[in-house]
């Protein structure tokens, strides 16, 4: 694996393991940006090794249609590409039972992490 793409997957660890802490403390709009966030940064790390560049983009669903990720992990990351809008603005109405949803995207998240770390070996 090429060096460059271990840094992107590493940080996609420490978000995730920064999302559950925060899901801990109940901190569950940031917990859930940072799901978003590992999922994209595990992403990006397959694109790099893969097609040996870096698209600038939050856009989860356009990184894993060019990955040709299967039908689970495509639907994970549209979910997760809304929750980067509506955990960083004040002016999206809040989500209902918000800790369930941070307990789903934690799950979402590790599942594109082992499916990204699979592919990358």
């Amino acid at each position: 694996m090429k060096q460059e793409a271990k840094n992107w997957l590493a940080k996609a660890k420490e978000d995730l393991d920064a999302a559950k802490y925060n899901f801990e403390g109940e901190k569950h709009a940031v917990s859930i940006f940072l799901c978003q966030q590992a999922a994209e940064k595990a992403l990006k790390a397959l694109f790099l090794e893969r097609k040996n560049e870096l698209i600038k983009t939050h856009d989860l669903v356009l990184l894993a249609k060019n990955l040709k990720a299967p039908k689970e992990i495509a639907e994970h990351a549209k979910d997760l590409t809304l929750a980067y809008t509506y955990t960083r603005y004040p002016d999206v109405p809040e989500i209902k039972e918000i800790r369930h949803k941070n307990k789903t995207f934690l799950d979402y998240v590790k599942g594109v992490i082992i499916w990204t770390e699979k592919e990358l070996s």
